[in-house]
């Protein structure tokens, strides 16, 4: 937040914005190791209202794996705002950084929320910063998309969430994140139900469908609008807080001894199967990526939903693969755009020869994806499909595997055509400009390393699990 008024106040000088918002970026990534370093899991009530009701930060495993992948991706993105936003000549960036600064601020406040108040504080928040980035280039088309992205997400968190957390409230006497869960055991079972359901489709960010449309309409965002919000912020930020709600509100306890875990599994399971095969379909880059980002955030919300060790690893690990596979797509959909001016899937034949560390990187990230080695994908997917075994769960294990087969046959014809078809005319194409084509090598670097580092965040995760 205060990086966002860096911003503002260096507006006027060249570069003023960007530099304010690298120098933010790296102080928040310190702030972030400090915390992994000497942070403990003491709650921090900012201001109380009435017994159970503050605003209050916590610091824990889940809320630091999230928030490291964030910030981390925020300096990466910043850097490639620039090469982006200067190669495609876009206006008005000291507002896009001040506004993406805000939201990175408001993604923290929703990982360190140690309650349902506070998160749902940060998470409104997120969106109306998020807004003013999704309608950045001010057309009649991305107004349109702005508006539809405002009303599913605050129609959602408004008329669900908001609801489902009274009730929360009025059932418990808190709104605190507990790893037991905090409602009582003898709450009927259909209204454990409703409860999950409201929470599931009204934090809409997570893109559960038929709370989906606003993602691929999204769109018309910039390219690193796009990133932000399908690998950095918004949409993790919305599994992020089903996950809390699973885990801190209802409990694993209360989830098993009702076998609520259907409820969740069969709705995500639907939008995995649905996304997938409209992903298919889609001939523009973005909207195929965005299709694939609906399906990917189910995939995380069935492996927590499973509730057991396995799948829960698998599931909160995805949030950390999938990141780091997704932002490197997009990344590089952006670097096509600004070399090449396409951006359709059916223009791209004989482009890899012409911009290969670009299609090289869109390759691992396309790998980390579908979920194949040597990338961390796979070692989430594998998680996650065991854990569906674990819990006695063979349709989810079943869904797991023909998805990834569909990622497999929307994300691979991309690459063949790249590298194997011959373009259909001889344009001078090259890679550039640099900002644009060295941080999707890095993140795709990263997907790499995060194979062989994976260990270290699952011991983090287990520790989650077990309390």
């Amino acid at each position: 937040m205060i990086g966002a008024m860096g911003i503002y106040v260096t507006r006027s000088k060249p570069n003023g914005p960007a530099i304010s918002s690298v120098v933010a970026a790296i102080a928040l990534v310190a702030s972030v190791i400090h915390l992994m370093a000497y942070g403990a899991r003491d709650v921090v009530d900012v201001v109380s209202f009435f017994p159970g009701i503050s605003v209050s930060f916590f610091c824990d495993p889940l809320s630091l794996i999230f928030a490291m992948v964030a910030s981390s991706l925020w300096g990466i993105t910043v850097l490639y705002s620039v090469g982006y936003l200067n190669g495609a000549h876009e206006k008005n960036q000291p507002r896009f950084f001040a506004c993406v600064a805000i939201a990175l601020g408001a993604t923290m406040g929703v990982a360190f929320s140690a309650n349902l108040l506070t998160l749902y504080i940060f998470y409104e928040m997120l969106s109306l910063s998020t807004y003013a980035l999704v309608g950045h280039h001010q057309n009649d088309e991305a107004r349109v998309g702005a508006r539809k992205y405002l009303i599913y997400l605050f129609g959602g968190s408004i008329g669900l969430a908001l609801p489902a957390m009274i009730a929360v409230y009025a059932l418990t006497g808190t709104l605190s994140f507990s790893y037991a869960g905090i409602l009582p055991e003898v709450t009927p079972f259909p209204v454990l139900v409703v409860l999950m359901i409201m929470f599931l489709y009204g934090f809409a960010k997570a893109g559960l469908m038929p709370f989906h449309a606003w993602l691929p309409g999204a769109m018309v965002a910039p390219t690193p609008v796009s990133s932000l919000l399908h690998a950095v912020a918004v949409v993790k930020v919305g599994v992020f807080s089903i996950v809390r709600v699973i885990t801190g509100i209802f409990g694993y306890d209360l989830i098993n001894q009702v076998n609520l875990s259907q409820v969740i599994v069969y709705i995500a399971a639907f939008t995995v199967i649905v996304a997938s095969l409209m992903a298919l379909y889609q001939d523009s880059l973005k909207r195929r990526l965005a299709f694939s980002t609906i399906g990917q955030l189910a995939y995380i919300i069935m492996g927590v939903g499973l509730a057991t060790p396995m799948a829960f690893v698998g599931g909160v690990l995805h949030i950390v693969m999938h990141a780091f596979g997704k932002i490197t797509l997009f990344f590089c959909a952006g670097a096509i755009y600004v070399a090449t001016k396409k951006k359709y899937v059916s223009q791209l034949d004989g482009i890899g020869r012409q911009m290969p560390w670009t299609m090289g990187a869109f390759f691992i990230g396309s790998l980390s994806v579908i979920g194949l080695p040597p990338t961390g994908g796979f070692i989430s997917k594998w998680f996650m499909v065991n854990g569906a075994l674990e819990a006695g769960f063979p349709v989810i294990f079943t869904v797991y595997l023909i998805s990834s087969f569909l990622n497999a046959c929307y994300f691979l014809p991309i690459v063949y055509r790249a590298f194997f078809k011959n373009p259909a005319t001889m344009d001078d194409v090259a890679e550039r400009p640099l900002l644009c084509v060295v941080p999707p090598v890095i993140t795709a670097a990263m997907s790499v390393v995060l194979f062989v580092g994976a260990p270290f965040i699952i011991r983090l995760i287990q520790g989650i699990y077990y309390g």
